[in-house]
């Protein structure tokens, strides 16, 4: 009898511990996606779910350090014949390299779509 309440009591904990600890766990992981959303505009953080590839992860990998159209088709055109697979390069890479670049363009756009807002509402 006294073995079955102390099972029975200890399970009880157990089960208490879990479930705050699951409480805690969950709690955290929305405050990180919320902290994440806050970061990146919602028009950004979706197009990083939709390519797979955040913003600063496409930057270094073409090793850009800001949006600079020129700069990205450059290292893109660079980083692209390097990784050709008739030079040797890998076809991993390459397709790498052109998520990136479709992700910085993305970007590009998402921006220029911003300031062309910006400008309507500053006309009105």
């Amino acid at each position: 009898k006294y073995l079955a309440q102390i099972i029975l009591v200890g399970a009880q904990v157990v089960g208490r511990a879990f479930m705050r600890a699951l409480r805690q766990e969950f709690a955290a992981s929305q405050a990180a996606a919320s902290a994440r959303g806050r970061a990146e505009r919602p028009q950004s953080a979706a197009a990083s779910r939709i390519i797979g590839i955040s913003l600063q992860e496409a930057q270094q990998i073409l090793n850009v350090s800001s949006l600079n159209p020129e700069e990205i088709q450059k290292n893109y055109d660079h980083l692209f014949k390097v990784n050709d697979k008739s030079v040797g390069g890998s076809f991993y890479l390459q397709s790498k390299v052109v998520r990136a670049k479709e992700r910085l363009d993305e970007e590009l756009r998402i921006q220029a779509k911003g300031d062309k807002e910006k400008g309507r509402k500053a006309e009105t």
